[in-house]
């Protein structure tokens, strides 16, 4: 390569003055605004508020100036032998309604502040309107944040907690909120610890309200592990890093005439739609097909199309190859094949069928094997 060449390689390769000072400014405000904590629970009576307290006396006790600005009504005996340990800065009361100071916990400037339920309305004349906006500003004022809430006070997620509990709640807090936190702690006692009401309940009963527990627990793990996604994303932007494809699942379905086609695009728009990821389906194009066969295949685009997946057919004498090369040119994590599951005869002892060699070849990529519907029939 020339001179001329380098010099405008370099030149093109140097960082942009603006986009310097930016970051500069972004890790200014980042080193002066206090650290966000959340210990998210998915159901009452998981603990969240004795472990955030407890979080609080351990900080304490290594040295940390840390007050509590926000308790429950009703805090458990557990929870109150610990609140007896650490300086407890009294509530703002507006036509009996509790409010967090904010002026006085500003005034008193901690290095941590601890709030026990984050999703509450402030009274009238209150500066903010939600709880979770003065937490917003004791953040920008540079104290660090250890505070609770319950799933069910998650804005976004609100539709699908009250569908499964049959509640409806008023207070709610945004998830893009819960996302800019810098740690995420999910609270994750067993659902049968913290079955409500099965003390003198029927077996039927509490096993519907084990099964309630169960889906919402579902929920609260994949929205702590999109915070923890956000986080990464964040990170590595920071660093300036760029990444191909986001850390989503990226499940792919693999369309033949003799292919379980219906189960395995279900499974695959339930699991995308559960990780926010993508769904894909591919059909290699084959010769020679049958009219049954070719209905078959029409019918199972059509259903992919309407389950909303990026919908491709590939062509290539090698369909193991073709699925593989546009897997890795999409960043797929997931592949979905149908197999018969029936013996080859003796050529198949020594040479890999289909579904063998995409397993073998798939590096790195998790390969799930669904059954054909003759298999099934």
């Amino acid at each position: 390569m020339g001179l001329a060449h380098r010099m405008a390689d370099i030149e093109q390769r140097r960082p942009n003055p603006e986009h310097l000072l930016q970051q500069v400014e972004d890790e200014a405000t980042r080193a002066s605004r206090g650290r966000l904590k959340i210990f998210l629970g998915y159901a009452s009576g998981v603990g969240k508020s004795f472990r955030m307290f407890d979080e609080g006396r351990r900080r304490r006790s290594r040295g940390a100036d840390v007050v509590v600005a926000a308790t429950q009504s009703t805090e458990p005996a557990v929870v109150q032998q610990l609140l007896c340990d650490l300086e407890v800065i009294p509530p703002r009361v507006v036509d009996g309604v509790p409010a967090i100071d904010v002026e006085q916990v500003l005034r008193r400037r901690p290095t941590v502040c601890l709030i026990d339920g984050l999703a509450y309305h402030n009274p009238p004349g209150s500066k903010h309107q939600e709880r979770w906006e003065d937490v917003e500003e004791l953040l920008a004022a540079g104290i660090s944040v250890v505070t609770s809430i319950n799933l069910q006070y998650v804005k976004e997620r609100q539709a699908q907690v009250e569908a499964i509990r049959g509640k409806v709640v008023q207070d709610s807090v945004p998830e893009a909120f819960i996302r800019e936190a810098d740690e995420i702690e999910l609270v994750d006692a067993p659902p049968e610890y913290c079955t409500p009401g099965s003390i003198g309940a029927d077996a039927a009963t509490v096993i519907r309200q084990q099964h309630q527990l169960s889906e919402l627990r579902e929920i609260a793990l994949v929205l702590a592990a999109d915070v923890v996604d956000h986080q990464l994303e964040t990170y590595l932007k920071r660093q300036g890093i760029e990444q191909a494809f986001g850390t989503q699942e990226r499940i792919l379905v693999c369309l033949t005439p003799r292919s379980n086609a219906l189960m395995m695009i279900h499974k695959g728009r339930r699991q995308a739609d559960l990780f926010h990821g993508d769904l894909y389906a591919v059909y290699v194009q084959q010769g020679a097909l049958s009219p049954a066969d070719q209905r078959t295949i029409e019918q199972n685009l059509a259903a992919a199309h309407a389950a909303n997946a990026h919908v491709k057919i590939l062509t290539g004498d090698d369909p193991i190859a073709c699925i593989l090369q546009f897997a890795h040119s999409q960043g797929i994590t997931q592949i979905f094949a149908g197999h018969t599951q029936q013996g080859g005869g003796w050529l198949s002892r020594w040479k890999a069928n289909p579904v063998e060699r995409l397993i073998m070849e798939s590096d790195g990529i998790d390969v799930r094997i669904f059954p054909t519907e003759a298999a099934v029939q």
